[in-house]
């Protein structure tokens, strides 16, 4: 059965000088401001959309290898994963970097890259972004 999650902005101005809140509506966490200088330049409290795409990629990629893992009968301990969302004025999006790091008994590194690179190639939010460069860092702790 699908689910489907929602989001909403509000915006005023121009892109430049404007500004805009992010809600996240299916959850109700919060509102977040957004602006153009907090997404190309410094980010100064407020969010971007690379940032909420970093925060879904880290998730949606360390769920996929949470269970890759499980199903190895080598189940993780934990996974600290970071994403980093490359955004240039003009291109866009140039490049995502996933950097995992786990503590998980019973495996070595090369099987764990493996599993972290299916991960990478069939979590859903990857599968979602095949538009750009995804690269992968993986290591057992």
């Amino acid at each position: 059965m699908p689910t489907t999650r929602t989001a909403s902005t509000h915006w005023e101005g121009t892109l430049f000088e404007g500004a805009g809140k992010v809600t996240l509506e299916s959850s109700g966490l919060g509102t977040y401001d957004v602006s153009w200088p907090a997404r190309a330049e410094e980010p100064g409290g407020k969010t971007s959309p690379e940032e909420l795409i970093a925060a879904a990629h880290s998730s949606c990629f360390s769920m996929a290898l949470s269970k890759a893992l499980a199903d190895n009968d080598t189940p993780a301990s934990a996974l600290d994963t970071t994403a980093e969302v490359e955004f240039t004025p003009g291109p866009g999006i140039t490049g995502i970097t996933l950097r995992v790091r786990g503590t998980v008994e019973g495996i070595d590194e090369e099987k764990f890259t493996e599993l972290a690179e299916g991960a990478k190639a069939n979590c859903p939010v990857s599968k979602a972004l095949t538009g750009t460069t995804i690269t992968l860092e993986a290591s057992l702790a």
